[in-house]
């Protein structure tokens, strides 16, 4: 029978592997690019699966005075349509690395939300 010290020290040693790979998969998913759109395409926006914003690219035919308010509302729509797609990402990034953990699925980590 396994000792309690045994037992924590490999309770720790899980912590810092699940740890490590969730610091890898940070890595990983601000590598995965993203692009969300709106008004058929002409307004982009990039993002890494992370969620952070690599560029935004608006269509000259918007580039309108009179067009303001529709370019903010485009620019919007566009940011939330990335976001939709890298939360999306993330999750099935996360369902691989749990996978691959052995964890059952839905199984929140601590610190990762869900």
């Amino acid at each position: 029978m396994k000792s309690m010290e045994e037992m924590m020290q490999a309770a720790q040693k899980a912590a810092e592997n699940i740890q490590t790979q969730m610091n890898e998969m940070q890595v990983k998913l601000d590598n995965i690019e993203v692009e969300g759109a709106s008004g058929g395409g002409l307004v982009k926006v990039r993002a890494t699966a992370k969620g952070r914003i690599l560029g935004v690219t608006i269509d000259d035919s918007l580039m309108k005075p009179e067009e303001k308010q529709m370019v903010e509302d485009l620019v919007t729509a566009a940011f939330n349509d990335a976001r939709d797609k890298a939360d999306r990402v993330s999750a099935e990034q996360m369902k691989e690395m749990q996978g691959g953990m052995g964890l059952p699925p839905g199984f929140n980590l601590p610190g990762m939300g869900g």
